[in-house]
C-alpha cells in the first residue's frame, strides 16, 4: 500500500512510441544531477554511474532473410516505487519514502552496503567507486557542478531523484507567491526538458486534470515488473506497431 497520504504524488510517463533512443535524457540528467562520467574502462567493469539507462530490445528475425530490424528503446530510471524493496533492507535508513511518494536518499547517512542495489529489481542504483568531488575531479571540469545538487563521495549509493531540487524550487516559489498551488507541468525534470521527441511527461498524478494523469490513462500504459507489487511511479506507453495486410497477389 502507498505510504504517502494527501499532497502530490509525483509520477512520470514515458511514451515508447515517441522515444528514439537518442540519449539526450541521459546527458541532461548527468549535467543536472552532477553524475560523473567514469570513462570506458570503468563502464566495462560494470561501474557506470548513469542514472538513466537506455535499454534496447530487438525483434527476433530470421538471420537468413533480409529484413528491417525493429528496435524498441526503453529509458529505465528509478521507478520511485510506492512499495520500494530497497527501503526495507538499508540498515542505516539511508533510503526512505517521502510524503510526496519519492524514494529519496540521505547521502551522508549511506555506508555503502549496497543492499539496496541488490534488492532493486530494476537495477537502477549505482555505487560511487571513486571520489568525484572537487578533490578528485580535475579542473576546470569541477566548475560544471550544479550548486543545487550534492556531489556524492566515494562509497555512496545514488540514483534518479526525479530532479527533487527542481521540485523544491517550484514549491518554494509557489509558497513565496502567496502560498499558491504548484501548477500543472510547472515542475519539469531535466530528462523531460531535453527530450526532443517529447516522450516524457512529469507531474502530480493525484491531479485528475494534470497532463500526466491523462497520458497515463491510455490503454497503452503499463508498469515494468508490476506483478512484483512494487507500485512504480513510472508509467510506460507501449510502442505501436502496424503490420500491413498483404494485398491480393502480394502475399510474399
Amino acid at each position: 500500500m502507498l505510504r504517502h497520504r494527501g499532497g502530490p504524488r509525483w509520477a512520470m510517463a514515458i511514451d515508447l512510441d515517441k522515444c528514439t533512443g537518442c540519449s539526450a535524457c541521459v546527458t541532461a540528467c548527468q549535467a543536472e544531477n552532477n553524475v560523473p562520467w567514469v570513462g570506458e574502462e570503468q563502464v566495462l567493469m560494470g561501474r557506470e554511474m548513469s542514472w538513466v539507462r537506455i535499454e534496447r530490445y530487438y525483434e527476433q528475425v530470421d538471420a537468413t532473410q533480409a529484413a528491417d530490424l525493429d528496435v524498441r528503446f526503453l529509458p529505465m530510471i528509478c521507478q520511485h516505487c510506492g512499495n520500494a524493496p530497497c527501503e526495507t533492507v538499508c540498515p542505516v535508513f539511508a533510503t526512505y519514502h517521502t510524503p510526496e511518494g519519492l524514494n529519496a536518499q540521505v547521502y551522508n547517512r549511506c555506508v555503502g552496503t549496497r543492499y539496496c542495489a541488490n534488492n532493486c529489481p530494476y537495477k537502477v542504483r549505482v555505487f560511487n567507486w571513486y571520489d568525484y568531488t572537487d578533490a578528485g575531479f580535475p579542473g576546470p571540469l569541477n566548475w560544471q557542478w550544479n550548486p543545487d545538487v550534492t556531489v556524492r563521495a566515494n562509497g555512496v549509493m545514488e540514483k534518479c531523484s526525479f530532479c527533487v531540487q527542481r521540485i523544491r524550487e517550484v514549491q518554494n516559489r509557489a509558497a513565496l507567491e502567496g502560498g499558491r498551488e504548484v501548477r500543472d507541468h510547472e515542475v519539469v525534470p531535466a530528462c523531460e526538458q531535453s527530450c526532443p521527441a517529447e516522450a516524457i511527461v512529469f507531474g502530480n498524478i493525484r491531479d485528475p486534470n494534470a497532463r500526466i494523469t491523462q497520458v497515463s490513462a491510455s490503454e497503452r500504459t503499463y508498469r515494468v515488473l508490476e506483478p512484483l507489487n512494487t507500485q512504480p511511479a513510472v508509467n510506460y506507453l507501449k510502442k505501436v506497431t502496424f503490420h500491413e495486410v498483404a494485398s491480393v497477389g502480394h502475399e510474399e
